[in-house]
């Protein structure tokens, strides 16, 4: 193991990180290699700098100005240059300040500065290699992601384990969770949650979220050690009142010292930069120092550094010249106002829905889904695409997931409209 390696682990020794640590993630640590030393340089070296290998001309990254006209009010360096291996500082220091605003509890409470990561599926794969490997359990609800599998299962070969969901009278199933934990006994776990949920578009009441932290809390003060993963991809989009608004990060930052809280999040859904790819992994523990997660961020930034090196800089520098903007939170609020309406007139719509399907309870993100009554979601979802024109997801036998985010308000009934005679006709 590197000697590097080896002073990260000594300065973690004891945590509830160096407790949960992968394989991967002991051995992990970033060098000081051309990356450090050109860092260095770029602080100390006043006369000439002659480290990374870009071309500049007169202290600016050259470039084609086919390529710089097409951006406006930024220097060549904020476009064409690398951006740091942990994102930019200033990007950092803003997402960290509108985290606090969005989530008044963490106020007063130690976590690390957000690193940037290569969106929020990278952000997932950095915490997933660091933190599972193989053999690993992983628990998470029947209803998530299809891509959470193809990074614990087939990627880092981790045995994933669900629990339902749902209860049977339509609230979140937090016994379940429980449970689902309880079976792990007092090993290390690694537990993932989204909200709001994709695909059911479902984030939990606040007496949920609640019950949620205590089940957490429990198994941690029973000496399981937690590393708990909050995806908050869709955070922000809550249409409903008796919805808890603030991302269960900022209550597990300080939960229990067995608890390790990871936030990835970034401005993808929330200010609709899909095709930037850009977010943010943020770790929080009870016990945790400075030190810790300076050390932590060492072992993130060697991750980064291994895969994609580093992320996209004019992404990053685009989007703190929005947050900076005077218009920027004017702007989102119409957003939210757009996917809103469309949550209405989707809820409205989908409280149609014939006898042979149904809706799943949905109060917030992206999407809603269907269960069948009877009948194929893919037969469906083949019979809505072949005869209808009209694309959906099929998950699994029995659910339909549909983006009503992605239709126009004005095109939505004939949306629900299509999908329930083509549920009619199949179930015939």
């Amino acid at each position: 193991m590197n000697e590097l390696a080896v002073e990260l682990n000594r300065a973690l020794e004891g945590t509830v990180v160096a407790a949960l640590f992968s394989d991967f993630g002991r051995r992990i640590y970033f060098p000081k290699g051309i990356v450090a030393q050109s860092a260095e340089a770029g602080k100390q070296a006043h006369r000439l700098n002659a480290t990374i290998g870009i071309a500049t001309s007169a202290g600016q990254a050259m470039h084609l100005a086919a390529i710089r006209d097409r951006f406006l009010g930024l220097t060549p360096n904020e476009i064409f240059a690398y951006a740091p291996t942990a994102g930019a500082p200033a990007l950092r220091e803003a997402w960290k300040k509108e985290m606090l605003d969005k989530n008044p509890a963490l106020g007063g409470k130690l976590f690390s500065l957000p690193t940037v990561v290569a969106g929020l599926t990278h952000g997932i794969a950095v915490a997933a290699e660091l933190f599972a490997g193989k053999g690993d359990a992983v628990l998470m609800p029947d209803m998530c992601w299809d891509n959470y599998r193809l990074i614990f299962e087939d990627r880092l070969q981790c045995r994933v384990q669900t629990f339902p969901f749902y209860t049977g009278s339509g609230g979140l199933a937090v016994d379940a969770l429980r449970a689902g934990l309880e079976g792990l006994g007092t090993a290390r776990a690694v537990v993932l949650l989204n909200f709001p949920n994709n695909p059911t578009g479902y984030s939990p009441s606040p007496a949920e979220a609640r019950a949620i932290l205590e089940a957490l809390a429990g198994r941690a003060r029973a000496g399981q050690k937690i590393l708990a993963l909050f995806d908050d991809a869709y955070f922000g989009l809550f249409y409903e009142e008796g919805v808890h608004r603030q991302s269960l990060f900022a209550d597990a930052a300080d939960l229990h010292e067995n608890l390790l809280a990871v936030k990835v999040d970034g401005p993808t859904k929330e200010n609709l930069v899909w095709g930037f790819r850009v977010g943010f992994l943020t770790f929080a523990g009870k016990a945790l120092t400075e030190r810790h997660h300076e050390a932590l961020g060492q072992k993130v930034m060697g991750a980064i550094r291994a895969t994609v090196s580093n992320c996209s800089q004019p992404a990053q520098s685009l989007m703190l010249q929005a947050m900076r903007d005077p218009g920027y939170a004017a702007q989102k609020q119409e957003a939210f106002g757009v996917l809103a309406a469309r949550y209405r007139r989707a809820r409205a719509l989908a409280a149609r829905a014939p006898a042979v399907m149904r809706a799943l309870p949905f109060n917030s993100g992206y999407f809603m889904t269907f269960e069948l009554a009877k009948g194929s979601a893919e037969r469906l979802r083949q019979l809505l695409l072949q005869e209808y024109g009209v694309g959906t997801i099929a998950l699994g036998d029995r659910h339909l997931r549909v983006a009503y985010s992605s239709v126009d308000e004005d095109r939505l009934e004939e949306l629900y409209t299509t999908i329930f005679q083509a549920a009619q006709k199949l179930a015939r």
